[in-house]
Formats: structure tokens, C-alpha cells, sequence
């Protein structure tokens, strides 16, 4: 164990009297409601495209699903590529690693993703999950999600520092700033070992970026943030198969020439 993982621990009673303050001053925010899967059309052979995950993915504190993370990363990615995507979303509220894991993957349709995009990890960070719980969690997500879906791309964004938090007092941010490398580390290594990918946290985030819980995306941080996703990951990986398909269509072209 790191010595700031062990600083977090002694530091357990604050995080605990700051984590009841916040809880107990913050407004609770309903779900979004509206579209939960969808297709934006364009050209080639379909993206198919699940976000699962936590808050952001159920559209907490924004009204519509249309403004929620799955909708904006779905249109962005047929906007960036021109491909066609459907897209599905999986969230729910203050959902763990462990949850998704247990609860929603095995009731996922039996569907040939091509894509799936995990938004998971800060409900592990602010439950003081341990570095070895988190491991099982999330890395048991990833095997039961290549599992199901063998031949889909696995995609996985680090946490942001707490700091950037709004409604998180400065000692709880603190607390938490200290076990955020355990949960990135760990998801890091487990995405490298297990088929995923892992994906930077979101830039220059600022208060813009969430509702007025101070907690979760606002409609703003849901679209910078599938910009930051699309451009760093998902686009990239749509153009580098749609490239090695021409490839592999000409290879053939060829040997039926021959």
C-alpha cells in the first residue's frame, strides 16, 4: 500500500464527517428521461455503439437523455466519421463497478456491439472502495463485457482530481485526491491487460461543466466531454478499421484477380 493510500485512511474520520456535509447540503437530481438507444445515419456498414455506466450515462440533472453523454458520444462519433451509429444506452445512478458487473451486463441484449464506452469509477472513489475491490470490480467488468461481446472495442475513462468538483468541500476533495491515482492506475493496467483502452480525463474542467449539484455533468460537460472521447478514442478506432477493411477489400480483390 502507497503512502498516500495510507495517508487516506488515517484520514478516514474526515473524509466521513465532510462526505455526510456534502451529502446531506446537496439537491438529490432525478434521471434523464427520453431516448435510450437510437441510429444516426450515415454510410458504411453500422457502429454499434454501448455507453454503460453510472450518473452520466442515466442523464442525471439534465432533463432529456438527448443531452446525455450516450446520445452527444453517438452523434459526435457519425458526425466525425460518417458512419452510421447505433447506440444504446446502460446507466443508472450512483452505479459501482461491481454493479454494473453483477445487475446490468447480464441483462444487456444478446446485440454484435462494435463499440463499448464504461463511464464508471467515481462512485467507486467516493465510496472509499479499496484498490483490491476496485480491481475485482472493475476488472471483472471488463471480462464479463469482452465475454458477452467478444468482438466489440472496450473503452474506459481515468478520473478527473476530485478538486475540480464543485460541490466537494476542500478537505473531502483532499481525501479523495489521494486515492484517485489507486482508481486510475489500477483501470490503466486492467484496460492494458483485459482489451481496453484507457482514455484521459477530460481537460480544463470548471464549474460550467456541472448541474447545480455541483456533482453531476451538465448538459455542457456531457458534450465536452464526448468531444474529448470521440477525438481521443472512438473516432480513431472507427477510421483505423474502416481503413483496414479497404484494406482487407482490396487484398481480396486481388486474390480473386489471381
Amino acid at each position: 500500500m502507497s503512502l498516500t493510500s495510507l495517508l487516506s485512511w488515517a484520514l478516514f474520520p474526515l473524509y466521513a464527517v465532510e462526505g455526510i456535509r456534502t451529502r446531506l447540503r446537496t439537491p438529490r437530481l432525478r434521471p434523464g428521461t427520453g431516448p435510450y438507444q437510437g441510429r444516426f445515419e450515415g454510410g458504411g456498414t453500422p457502429v454499434r455503439l454501448l455507453v454503460i455506466g453510472d450518473s452520466s450515462v442515466a442523464g442525471v440533472g439534465i432533463g432529456s437523455l438527448e443531452n446525455g453523454l450516450a446520445y452527444q458520444l453517438a452523434s459526435m462519433l457519425a458526425g466525425r466519421t460518417g458512419r452510421t451509429v447505433e447506440w444504446r444506452a446502460a446507466g443508472f445512478n450512483s452505479a459501482t463497478s461491481n454493479q454494473l458487473r453483477e445487475v446490468v451486463v447480464p441483462n444487456l441484449p444478446s446485440q454484435d456491439f462494435t463499440h463499448i464506452y464504461i463511464s464508471v469509477g467515481f462512485n467507486d472513489l467516493k465510496n472509499f472502495h479499496s484498490g483490491p475491490k476496485w480491481k475485482k470490480g472493475f476488472g471483472e467488468l471488463l471480462y464479463a463485457l469482452k465475454a458477452k461481446y467478444p468482438g466489440a472495442k472496450v473503452f474506459w475513462s481515468c478520473l478527473m482530481a476530485p478538486s475540480g468538483v464543485p460541490a466537494l468541500t476542500p478537505g473531502l476533495a483532499f481525501v479523495l485526491g489521494l486515492r484517485q491515482p489507486v482508481i486510475n492506475n489500477i483501470g490503466k493496467t486492467l484496460c492494458e491487460e483485459r482489451g481496453g483502452q484507457w482514455v484521459t480525463s477530460m481537460p480544463d474542467i470548471g464549474r460550467v461543466h456541472f448541474c447545480e449539484d455541483g456533482v453531476h455533468a451538465s448538459i455542457r460537460g456531457n458534450k465536452d466531454w464526448a468531444e474529448h472521447v470521440v477525438e481521443e478514442a472512438l473516432a480513431p478506432s472507427v477510421l483505423r478499421l474502416e481503413n483496414q477493411n479497404e484494406v482487407d477489400d482490396e487484398q481480396d480483390e486481388m486474390n480473386r484477380a489471381l
